[in-house]
């Protein structure tokens, strides 16, 4: 299942992610591992430097950091989070991220009517 679209009742297994989704100098890269109707989990590579601006989701969200590190902005507040740090994030909380080296992200969107 390349593109990651499940159904809440069918097990996924996904290995080789690392190969699959290599850090790329001045990119940002994402690949949804997994998509329903309950959540959603992707997992992103930036490059040193890279941001996404600031943004909301309906979605209550938990991010962790799996490798380098990264400034995530909620409400305003900058958080400095390194590999294996971990946030939760209520649905339409204003958000950012900025990579503050070669760093990789794992984010689970949950739909709170789920």
């Amino acid at each position: 299942m390349g593109d990651g679209q499940t159904t809440r009742t069918e097990n996924v297994v996904r290995t080789g992610i690392v190969a699959e989704l290599p850090l790329v100098a001045e990119s940002i890269v994402s690949r949804i591992l997994v998509d329903n109707d309950l959540l959603q989990v992707t997992q992103f590579t930036f490059g040193a430097g890279q941001t996404l601006s600031e943004h909301t989701s309906s979605r209550a969200a938990v991010v962790q950091v799996l490798e380098g590190e990264l400034v995530f902005r909620l409400n305003g507040e900058d958080n400095l989070l390194r590999a294996g740090d971990c946030l939760y994030m209520a649905p339409d909380t204003p958000h950012s991220v900025r990579a503050e080296t070669d760093c990789r992200m794992a984010l689970v969107l949950v739909d709170p009517r789920g």
